[in-house]
Parts: C-alpha cells; structure tokens; sequence
C-alpha cells in the first residue's frame, strides 16, 4: 500500500482506527498531530473519531556538522531526548549541543505560538489521546511525544501513523498503549517514499485547519 497523499493516508488510517474502537464507544478522546506533516493526517482521523484537534509541536536537534542528521528531540520545556548509540558513535557530548538545543527549542516555542496563539495544549487527563504522524523513521520525536503526554495522565495514549520502519514500530510499543501502523516496509528509507505527494505543509494550513476545527460547523 501507497498513498497519494496525506489526506489519503489519514483516511485510511482513520478507517482502521474506527473498526478498533467500534461503534458508540463512549471514549473521551482528543486527536493530537505532530505538525506540520502530521496534520493534514491528523485532520481526517478526528473527522472520523468526532474528536477534537490540535497539534503537539516537537523540534529535532541536528549535529553541528552533519543538519540533515538528526539525533534528539524535544516537546515543549522537557529535557531532550538523544539517540545515545549516535552520539557515541559520532563523538558527540550533550554539552557541545547546548547551544543547538536553546536555538531549537526557541524554534520551537515560536511554532506553537504560531500555531496556537496563547492558547494552551488541551488537558489530556483521563482522556484517551491519539498521537497522529504522517509516517516513522527513527521515531526520536514521536518518542519524545509520547513521553510528554504520558506524564499529563492520559487514560490511553494511542500513536497512529500511516507508515513505518519494522524496528520503530517494534520498539515505540512500549511507550504506549496501542499503536496502528498501516504499512511497515522492510527497508523504509524516508517516509516520502510511500507517498506520490509528500510536499511540504505550510504554516498556513496548519493554521487554517486547527481553527477550522475550533468553528462550529
């Protein structure tokens, strides 16, 4: 399976998650998209739930050599989470990253007041919440994610993602208590892959999609 985009890809996904759940569940549920890839996914799967949406923003941390090569990850002011095996293997110490950190996580608070204003992250206690990507690699941010919203207290904590790396999908099991991956190629080198469009997602319709989800219809 392919998909055309990530529409398709959230239909999809939006359909495997309906037959698991069952009809008339009476699930306190919220939909969280990991922006901006995760949204346009994120979008038809809270359509198909009648779950509200918004979006967990997550920043990478790159080498200072290397920026198309990512070894952490961060959510919101929690402390960042590193690939140790990687940092090993490239010599690299927390410490010669700090300054790479601040810069993210600046970056990063700069997203979600772009994406959120001053509104805060919906509470997810005691709710079921279902962290959207529009695909898993490494996982280093969905990883981090999953972290940030297990501490909040969610009742269930659910990762969905149209497709994913075997060993990824093997090893974020643990870090929640379901998890749906529609497609998990043996040799997945880049998500974009199993995408005909795989374009970049604008600010604008993470924007445009989040406050269509706040308008009453």
């Amino acid at each position: 399976m392919s998909f055309r985009d990530r529409t398709h890809a959230g239909r999809e996904l939006a359909l495997r998650l309906t037959e698991r759940a069952g009809s008339g569940d009476p699930f306190d549920l919220v939909v969280l998209a990991l922006p901006p890839g995760g949204v346009p996914v994120a979008a038809e799967v809270a359509r198909a739930l009648h779950a509200p949406l918004d979006v967990l923003v997550a920043g990478e941390i790159s080498t200072p050599v290397r920026p198309e090569t990512t070894i952490g990850a961060l959510v919101a002011d929690d402390p960042p989470l590193y690939d140790r095996t990687s940092l090993a293997m490239m010599h690299l110490s927390e410490d010669r990253l700090g300054d790479i950190v601040v810069n993210e996580r600046n970056a990063l608070h700069q997203r979600e007041y772009r994406y959120r204003g001053r509104r805060p992250l919906p509470s997810v206690e005691g709710r079921t919440v279902v962290l959207v990507d529009d695909g898993l690699t490494t996982g280093l941010t969905a990883t981090a994610a999953l972290r940030f919203a297990h501490r909040h207290g969610p009742a269930r904590l659910v990762l969905a993602v149209p497709v994913g790396n075997p060993r990824t999908v093997a090893a974020l099991r643990a870090e929640c208590d379901d998890l749906v991956c529609l497609v998990q190629p043996p040799r997945l080198h880049a998500v974009g892959e199993w995408y005909e469009d795989f374009g970049v997602v604008p600010d604008e319709q993470v924007t445009d999609t989040l406050e269509a989800f706040r308008t009453p219809a």
